[in-house]
């Protein structure tokens, strides 16, 4: 397979040239004036972030990515679907709240905002797709029905993935609630005994009641509860909630609903290589990145665009203070480092496989 070319440029700027100027300046040169936006409804699709995190991308920068769009005749909007957990993002009304707190609103953009699975996470299309896991896939129906995809994602890790990116966003992202219960049904966490504490924090921000304490004040999950939202592992301070690698499934199933968000669709990807934090933004709080801010890329192909940031943060130094600070890093990937259990790259396989993509890349740096 061909490279697919992915450009890049650094954060250093000029008093003649601001961020937003070098991000009109990468995408155009990436090719995102390639598609044809006339009167066509273009989705923005993001990630607005969870309150009290502040790691999530700036809406300044979407505001720009809106404007060139609109000056191409699109009709375009902002959007993501609603959350698996019961936090701030899992219906529309709290959604679009959170998204407004967090500065993305139509005064601030130039476009409107809107939650793509509906009111309550049941308004979808199921895109048929007969993939390995998935035979038919929920996308959110404001994505499904759009004509392209735009997809603006903040690359940092991900505790369940590894990493998350263009194809975490377009997937997990794209699906609607149950879609979302579809990737992560076939992988439930279990509990470590041995280095549970007693704590609870899996008891409280379970949103399903499927963790308490037994006996001895170890945690216990009801697996006839449990969704295997992966919630839990998150929230651990003591590796006691851990991820069953033994499949393999939900990242696959990521890939194939990332498959499914852009299938006959025109699509463009922009990933924000900046403010790497060791978790997603659906966290209310962000931690120290693990390496210095590297600069903003953008390609046509989801898969190499993401294959080249994960390089670029395992070629990078480790930020002091940081979950990785005083860890052995040398030659080894940061982010397997971060989440021991996880194996990122069984997503760009099998994304690579289904044809999404090619994890062969040619980097373009611009000036």
């Amino acid at each position: 397979m061909d490279k697919s070319k992915v450009y890049l440029i650094s954060l250093k700027t000029t008093s003649s040239r601001n961020l937003l100027d070098k991000l009109e300046f990468l995408v155009k040169k990436a090719g995102i004036l390639s598609l044809d936006y006339n009167k066509k409804f273009t989705a923005i699709k993001i990630h607005f972030g969870e309150y009290g995190n502040l790691a999530y991308i700036r809406p300044n920068y979407v505001a720009r990515i809106v404007k060139i769009l609109k000056d191409n005749n699109a009709f375009v909007f902002v959007t993501d679907a609603n959350t698996l957990y019961k936090g701030k993002r899992g219906n529309a009304v709290d959604h679009l709240q959170t998204a407004m707190e967090n500065g993305f609103n139509p005064l601030t953009l130039g476009c409107n905002v809107i939650i793509a699975d509906g009111l309550k996470g049941t308004e979808f299309r199921e895109v048929p797709i007969n993939m390995k896991h998935c035979k038919t896939a929920k996308i959110g129906s404001a994505i499904a029905d759009a004509d392209i995809i735009i997809s603006m994602n903040h690359f940092k890790g991900h505790e369940l993935a590894g990493f998350g990116g263009a194809l975490k966003n377009l997937g997990m992202g794209s699906g609607s609630v149950g879609g979302k219960l579809e990737m992560h049904s076939g992988n439930k966490p279990r509990i470590e005994r041995k280095n549970c504490t007693g704590c609870r924090q899996c008891v409280k921000n379970c949103a399903y009641g499927a963790i308490k304490l037994d006996d001895e004040k170890k945690a216990v999950i009801d697996y006839n509860k449990c969704v295997g939202c992966g919630q839990c592992i998150a929230v651990c301070y003591f590796d006691a909630a851990q991820v069953v690698w033994g499949a393999t499934n939900t990242l696959e199933k990521i890939a194939e609903y990332a498959y499914a968000a852009i299938l006959g669709k025109q699509h463009f990807h922009i990933n924000f290589v900046m403010n790497i934090s060791p978790n997603c933004d659906c966290w209310n709080y962000n931690d120290v990145p693990i390496v210095p801010d590297i600069g903003i890329l953008a390609s046509s192909d989801p898969v190499a665009l993401d294959r080249a940031c994960v390089d670029l943060v395992n070629k990078a130094p480790i930020m002091a203070g940081s979950v990785l600070d005083g860890k052995d890093c040398k030659n080894k990937d940061k982010f397997t480092l971060v989440y021991p259990n996880t194996n990122w790259k069984v997503c760009l396989d099998h994304a690579e496989k289904i044809g999404l993509g090619t994890q062969n890349y040619e980097l373009l740096e611009l000036g």
